[in-house]
């Protein structure tokens, strides 16, 4: 590792959870809402994109995005296509079927090969007719005449985005909605989710055993879009692994995404963290630590990026509780566990969990599975190690086009 020079701002670009959020609780609520600095990525154009197709109005400023609100669900026929976005696929057909019509929802391969069975069963429950494709996910075919609320039992095991897309459309309902998520994993997320519902101007309740009430509708709001927590974990371990100081502003102890909490990890492997009103800075020591076991089920789409780095600490690092993360753009824990065994790393995969032993690095092909989280990750540890090959290295335009210009103004 080299010794530390001085600080760097990181130019992090909007965080893809809220931008996502943001723009449909815009479009649910009746006026025009403002939206500073959204993330503008192949995620979020082909969100924006499918609420256009829904009759919702977007206009944007070349900085900012204006979402013109109709107050109600999408009334007609409308066929959405999703592209590669998961958010996508889990809320927007809540959305349509709390509208009126018969709505197509569609994507790529890799997007049909996704979970959606808890989110189909639920709409289902409360008053739409879902057909899926052959797996039981995309293409769906909704037929509604909205959605009537009421109680919902609901799987959250797989993921906590089925929950994400009752509860953004739930003030279009007929009555209230109160959902008992069973199982929930990533819960960081629901935290966010009910933030801005709230910022919206919803009356979002959690009573003893978890459920969650949700009443009233929405309001036009401005909103200014944080840097992305998950992508900033990238420049943070890039930090921690050259020694270098990088701050990114816009991302403070008052932020609302979860995955912040992955500088408290890199903090346990060594690093000095910072945590401001306004910026975290996250500085490298000389030395990343291991010898430790961390749960990261709350964190999982950070988790790629602790275990990119583990084979450069000085003791084994252990990460669990991140079964959820083999039902992402890829099985991620097999996609990190073969590459770091490509590249000569010893690595032990359980159900949950990889435990990464230190050792030497030899150059190689990472295979990204189109998966744009493994291909930054695995760019952090191309710092260190010579030769690491990035086979889809454009995978990265679904959360940050510019990210290999600006990894390499960091730290070329």
């Amino acid at each position: 590792m080299t010794t530390t020079v001085g600080p760097a701002t990181a130019r992090i670009p909007g965080s893809k959870s809220i931008t996502n959020r943001a723009l449909l609780l815009a479009a649910a609520a009746l006026g025009p809402s403002r939206l500073g600095d959204p993330l503008v990525s192949a995620d979020t154009v082909a969100f924006r994109s499918a609420l256009e197709d829904l009759g919702v109005r977007v206009t944007d400023d070349g900085r900012d995005w204006v979402v013109h609100g109709t107050g109600r669900g999408p009334h007609g026929r409308a066929r959405i296509w999703c592209e590669d976005a998961g958010t996508a696929a889990r809320f927007l057909p809540v959305l349509a079927a709390a509208g009126s019509g018969r709505f197509e929802v569609d994507g790529t391969d890799q997007l049909r090969a996704r979970p959606l069975g808890p989110l189909v069963r639920a709409l289902a429950r409360l008053g739409a007719d879902v057909a899926t494709g052959p797996d039981g996910g995309l293409p769906l075919v909704i037929r509604t005449n909205g959605l009537q609320g009421g109680e919902l039992a609901l799987d959250s095991s797989t993921s906590s985005q089925y929950l994400t897309g009752l509860l953004l459309s739930a003030p279009l309902m007929r009555t209230p909605l109160t959902v008992h998520a069973a199982g929930l994993v990533s819960r960081p997320y629901i935290d966010m989710t009910v933030a801005l519902m709230r910022r919206f101007g919803a009356e979002v309740a959690q009573g003893p055993d978890g459920r969650l009430r949700v009443d009233g509708g929405y309001r036009p709001t401005d909103l200014a879009v944080e840097p992305d927590a998950s992508t900033a974990s990238y420049v943070f371990a890039a930090a921690a692994v050259t020694g270098r100081s990088v701050t990114v502003p816009g991302l403070g102890r008052d932020s609302l995404q979860g995955d912040l909490r992955f500088v408290e990890v890199l903090r346990t492997a060594g690093a000095r963290v910072e945590i401001g009103a306004g910026a975290t800075t996250v500085t490298g020591t000389g030395r990343l630590r291991g010898g430790f076991a961390v749960d990261m089920g709350d964190i999982s789409d950070t988790f790629m990026t602790l275990a990119a780095i583990a084979p450069l600490a000085d003791a084994p690092i252990t990460v669990h509780g991140i079964e959820h993360a083999r039902w992402k753009e890829s099985d991620r824990i097999a996609a990190v566990a073969g590459n770091l065994r490509r590249l000569g790393v010893d690595v032990v995969e359980g159900p949950d969990r990889l435990t990464v032993h230190p050792g030497p690095v030899r150059g190689g092909v990472v295979d990204c599975h189109r998966d744009h989280r493994i291909a930054m990750s695995f760019s952090v540890l191309g710092l260190q190690v010579p030769g690491i090959v990035l086979d889809d290295p454009a995978c990265v335009g679904k959360t940050f086009p510019e990210f290999h210009t600006e990894f390499a103004r960091l730290f070329g």
